[in-house]
């Protein structure tokens, strides 16, 4: 009976060729589309300004240049302490991060904790209401003294309540309770329960949090817009948006100066600057996403699956 079972198992798990064949016909072309629109940033990036204003966005533009990210890489010394300084808010937050979300997640997940739902409820209405922009610069720039210093990129986003739910949930269906019990009873504390036992085993739950964190730091520059005064502080994101404004401005008002002003400020790179930008950005994200990629798919289906 149990073999019978089992064979009906097996023909309503497998699939013929040809079906299969078509499944991966359909998922080729979702991988292509998802990738063709970034290989159509990068060649946009390298067309000529010229290019795009005659016939637009095309994948073979009328001429090739490099003029967008020469202008980009005239910015020297800032552009690469601009990087140094992404690096180092995005590595050191999401450490940080990470770490606080763990904790906070931990308790949540304890049955035992006395205060658990009052915790949970703290973490879900503050995801839901927030003070609002005015009291936040209050308390980070006069209270905290965030201003003009990296805690200032950090502080602020160190806390996301949605993550922290995330990590609960996955916590609370990936990981036994008799784990933890069998711990208490052979004598295990609660941190060396956490970091030696709870923690190795919920690697696909917290690399799905850390990727998540390190985009959320990586991409930020609304922070260093409201605290940050000082150059050498400013971040990638700041950096290269601030660099758009400022040809979008200036060619926006060649008009009003001289007339071979004009005729430089016109051959500008604009939007292929806009493009190579977002290659100086998305780049090293693409490239540290392969090393969580194998994590992501189990950690948010796990974490998902019960609230």
């Amino acid at each position: 009976m149990e073999h019978i079972e089992k064979q009906k198992r097996n023909r309503l798990q497998s699939v013929s060729v040809p079906t299969e064949i078509l499944f991966h016909l359909i998922v080729g072309a979702f991988a292509l589309l998802c990738i063709i629109p970034f290989i159509f940033v990068i060649i946009i990036s390298f067309s000529s300004e010229d290019s795009i204003r005659l016939i637009g966005y095309s994948f073979k533009p009328l001429a090739w240049s490099t003029d967008a990210y020469g202008y980009v890489l005239k910015m020297g010394d800032q552009l690469w302490r601009s990087y140094f300084n992404s690096f180092l808010v995005s590595i050191l937050g999401t450490g940080i991060s990470v770490l606080m979300c763990i904790l906070y997640a931990y308790a949540l997940f304890r049955r035992d904790f006395k205060y658990r739902k009052f915790f949970m409820f703290f973490a879900f209405f503050t995801m839901l209401f927030g003070g609002g922009l005015a009291p936040t610069y209050m308390v980070c720039k006069q209270m905290l003294g965030l201003s003009d210093n990296y805690a200032a990129l950090i502080v602020p986003s160190l806390v996301n309540r949605l993550f922290i739910i995330i990590m609960r949930t996955f916590l609370q269906t990936s990981v036994p309770e008799e784990l933890i019990e069998a711990a208490a009873i052979d004598g295990s504390g609660e941190y060396n329960t956490l970091f030696k036992i709870i923690i190795p085993i919920s690697k696909p739950g917290i690399a799905t949090v850390s990727l998540l964190t390190l985009i959320n730091y990586w991409n930020d520059w609304f922070l260093t817009m409201l605290y940050i005064r000082d150059n050498n502080l400013y971040p990638l994101q700041y950096l290269l948006m601030k660099v758009q404004n400022q040809v979008d401005f200036l060619i926006k008002n060649s008009s009003v100066i001289g007339v071979e002003a004009s005729r430089i400020l016109q051959s500008l790179p604009g939007m292929s600057l806009r493009m190579s930008l977002v290659v100086f950005i998305v780049l090293p994200i693409a490239c540290a996403y392969p090393f969580f990629q194998r994590y992501i798919i189990s950690g948010l289906t796990i974490g998902s699956v019960k609230g």
